[in-house]
This record gives C-alpha cells, sequence and structure tokens, in this order.
C-alpha cells in the first residue's frame, strides 16, 4: 500500500471518527434536553389539573372527556391524584391506566419528593403536591409524540449529513495527501534518472528547513559520498592496471627471451634470477594493493582491540630488519611510565604495524646511513609518535601529493617503490582517528610526527 493511500485512510478514519462522536453528541445532547423537557411539561399538566380538580373549578367527568377526545388526536397526559394513604381521588382515564401505581411507588414519591422514569414508550413522572394544609400524590404519564417526531427528523439529518462529511473527508484526505507528496513524487523521479554515468546530478532543493528538504540534502551528501567512492574506484582500477603492467610485461619479456634459443645453464640461471626478481617485484605490488584495499574498510568492518604502539614499533622493527639487514632502527622512549594506558589505543595490530613498517623503510630507503631513528612520548591525553631519517628529504611541491595513491616524487630515481605506502600509512592513521604530519627539508631528511588518542 502507497504511502499516499496510507494517510488518505488515517486522515479519513480519525477525521470521520471525531465527526461522527461529535454527530453522536449532538443526537444525545438533544434526547436529553428533550426528555428534560418534556418531564418538566408532565410536572405542569399534573398541577395544572390537580388544582382545578382540587378547587372544583372543572368536575371531574369534564375532566375525564376532555382527556378522551384531546387523546384522539394529540398526546394527552394522563393524570392520576391520589391522596398518602392511596387513595384515588382522580384519574383522567382509569380503563387505559398508563402508570399502574401502586403503594411502593406512592410510598417511593412521598420519600423522594419527586420521581422520573420511563415506562415502554411513555415518560412518567410523579411527585407530592401540597395544597390547603393537604399533600397529594400527582402522577403523569404521556407520550412525547411531537419530541420524538423532531428527533427523528434530527436524526435523519445527521445521518445525511455524516455521509457528506465522510465523502467529503475522504475527497479532501486524497487531495491533501496527493498535495503533501507530490515534492516526494518528484524527487522520486529525479532520483530514478541518476546512474552510475550521471552521478554528478543532484536532487533539487527547494526548501531546506522542512523534512522533504532534509531528505533532499541527506541524498544529496550521499551521492556526494558515491561519486567520490565511485571515482576513487575507477582511479584505483585505472592505477593497478598501470602500474601491474609494468613488472608483468618485464617477467613475459624476460621468460621469453628465455626461450628464443638454446642457453647456457649460467644465462638460464641468470633468467630465472631476473624473473624471480620481477616476481618479487609483483608480489610486493600485490600486497601493497591488498594492505590498500584493506584500510578503505569501513571502520566497523574492522577488528579493534586494546594495542601497545610500543609492542608494535618492535613488531615493525623487527620486519623491517628481517627483510633488510642493513637498515638500522634506533627505537627511543622519551619519557618514562608506570601507565601503560598512556602508550594503549584501541587499533587494528596488523593495519598499524603495516603503517609504523612503511614509515620506517621511508626512513633508510631516503637517507644514506639507512637508519630511522623512532621516538615515542605521550602528552595531554596523545600518544606521540616521530620518525625521523637525515636523507635527502622531499621537495615542497611533492609534500602536497605525498598521500596519494601511486604518486612517486622526483626522487623516485633514489630508491624503488610503487607509490602504494604512503597511502596505505595516511589511510590507516586516518581510520585509527588519528593524525600525520610531514615535515621534510630537501637534504635535511624527513620526520613523520603521528598522534593517536590513547586510552
Amino acid at each position: 500500500m502507497k504511502i499516499r493511500t496510507r494517510l488518505t485512510l488515517r486522515y479519513s478514519s480519525v477525521t470521520a471518527a471525531v465527526l461522527l462522536l461529535l454527530v453522536l453528541f449532538i443526537y444525545l445532547f438533544s434526547e436529553y434536553n428533550r426528555s428534560n423537557e418534556f418531564f418538566r411539561d408532565l410536572r405542569k399538566e399534573a398541577i395544572t389539573k390537580a388544582h382545578l380538580f382540587l378547587e372544583n373549578r372543572v368536575d371531574a367527568e369534564t375532566m375525564q372527556s376532555i382527556y378522551l377526545n384531546n387523546r384522539e388526536f394529540i398526546d394527552e397526559v394522563e393524570v392520576a391524584i391520589y391522596d398518602t394513604g392511596f387513595n384515588l381521588l382522580y384519574h383522567d382515564a382509569k380503563q387505559i391506566d398508563i402508570v399502574k401505581e401502586t403503594a411502593e411507588m406512592i410510598q417511593r414519591i412521598q420519600e423522594e419528593k419527586s420521581i422520573e422514569f420511563y415506562q415502554d414508550e411513555y415518560q412518567v413522572v410523579g411527585l407530592v403536591y401540597p395544597y390547603q394544609g393537604n399533600s397529594y400524590i400527582l402522577t403523569a404519564a404521556a407520550y412525547d409524540g411531537y419530541g420524538k417526531a423532531k428527533e427523528e427528523t434530527l436524526r435523519t439529518m445527521l445521518i445525511i449529513l455524516s455521509m457528506i462529511g465522510l465523502l467529503v473527508i475522504i475527497v479532501v484526505g486524497y487531495l491533501l495527501s496527493r498535495s503533501a507528496l507530490a515534492p516526494v513524487s518528484g524527487m522520486v523521479r529525479e532520483v530514478e534518472t541518476i546512474t552510475a554515468s550521471n552521478l554528478d546530478n543532484r536532487v533539487a532543493v527547494k526548501r531546506e528547513q522542512d523534512e522533504l528538504g532534509e531528505l533532499a540534502i541527506t541524498f544529496n551528501h550521499m551521492l556526494d559520498r558515491l561519486e567520490s567512492s565511485f571515482e576513487s574506484q575507477k582511479m584505483f582500477v585505472s592505477n593497478v592496471s598501470h602500474e601491474l603492467r609494468t613488472p608483468m610485461a618485464a617477467l613475459t619479456a624476460e621468460l621469453e627471451l628465455a626461450l628464443l634459443k638454446e642457453r647456457t645453464q649460467e644465462e638460464y640461471k641468470a633468467a630465472i634470477r631476473h624473473a624471480l626478481e620481477d616476481t618479487h617485484q609483483l608480489k610486493h605490488l600485490t600486497e601493497g594493493l591488498l594492505n590498500l584495499a584493506k584500510a578503505d574498510y569501513l571502520p566497523e568492518r574492522i577488528a579493534m582491540q586494546q594495542v601497545r604502539l610500543d609492542e608494535l614499533l618492535l613488531d615493525a622493527c623487527e620486519l623491517v630488519l628481517k627483510a633488510h639487514p642493513e637498515y638500522t632502527i634506533e627505537l627511543l622512549f622519551e619519557e618514562e611510565s608506570d601507565d601503560d594506558s598512556v602508550i594503549t589505543i584501541w587499533g587494528n595490530s596488523y593495519l598499524l604495524t603495516t603503517a609504523f613498517l612503511n614509515l620506517m623503510e621511508n626512513n633508510c630507503k631516503f637517507s644514506e646511513n639507512k637508519t630511522s631513528t623512532v621516538r615515542i612520548t605521550f602528552w595531554q591525553g596523545k600518544a606521540i609518535i616521530r620518525l625521523s631519517d637525515t636523507g635527502i628529504g622531499i621537495p615542497a611541491e611533492d609534500l602536497k601529493q605525498i598521500f596519494s595513491p601511486f604518486h612517486r616524487g622526483s626522487n623516485r630515481q633514489y630508491a624503488q617503490g610503487y607509490g602504494i605506502g604512503m597511502a596505505l600509512t595516511h589511510k590507516v592513521i586516518l581510520l585509527h582517528k588519528g593524525t600525520i604530519q610531514v615535515d621534510s627539508q630537501p637534504g635535511e631528511g624527513t620526520v613523520y610526527t603521528l598522534e593517536f588518542s590513547h586510552i
């Protein structure tokens, strides 16, 4: 069921319920007033007849004749007069006797002074009437034909108005829901035109303050992220295909060259050695690309735990020295503390170790003494790591793109690489909500400063 239909049904149901309750209230209130008013008329009629009878202004036969004659044309009131001993003094038509008075009823009237009740379709009142020092019991009963007729007319009118009102409510509810959801329909049509080929299109925002404006803004922000992700993905695939092409071509050429003619054992060994070097380069490039892809995961999809930065730095140092025995890593603790939490953060040990390894290798790779000096300290809720070298440094124009994937600066002839390590390191640091700052001067060396919030 569409929202438009649901809104129409809900609006119509609520409004119809309110309308029906209002109609019911009007009908019940009218019936209440009619009943009370007729009870008052019955009292007046009973007192008038009792007064005429007790003063002997009209004899009983005349009053009974008037009652019987009027009863054929109008809903005449039947009145009975008793003394306190339950002796009948007067009755309009004893042969009809609508009320059927009993001693218990007379006793109740004397005690309560006045009573009202319904007997079938007739309304009945009983009251004590004092006259010249004596008390008399009066009963009066009649059918309110005129009031009932008006009530029936009112009921018919209310039913017709209710049906018309329900019809109007449904139509108005549908028109209002369609009008309210018209911007949503327009938004849906705009969204349907957005595909992977035109992700730069955006949903029009007409009123930023209302909910639909907020929805359009949120959707546009999502499109911004999708467009950025698609662009990064396309660039990544393009760069990967470009970077993999070179070592694959070199490996293929080396093997094809070895098969062109018969060679000596030494020449075959040399060809295999060259192919193995190309294979190692391809392996390192592939590992770097996989690590770069892992760093692009959402934080909630990466296992995080409490890790000590000093232990990760030692692990990274061991891996670097194992791969490059000629390198030197100096690990220094600038401050001592009995509280291990100052160098403990929430993180993924594998990704952080990979980031530290890349920075250590960069220090060693671009310095003549092949040395990286690593200092770890803490300050105001932050764990701080500085990795420095005394190498060739990084030109200012290269610093701007140092974290761009596959970018290699003007010093690329100094050492081999694929432009993945720094991009991977940057993503890992940001993934752990840390910061990295690079300070470098050509010919003086480079310092990488990392800051993490410790637990």
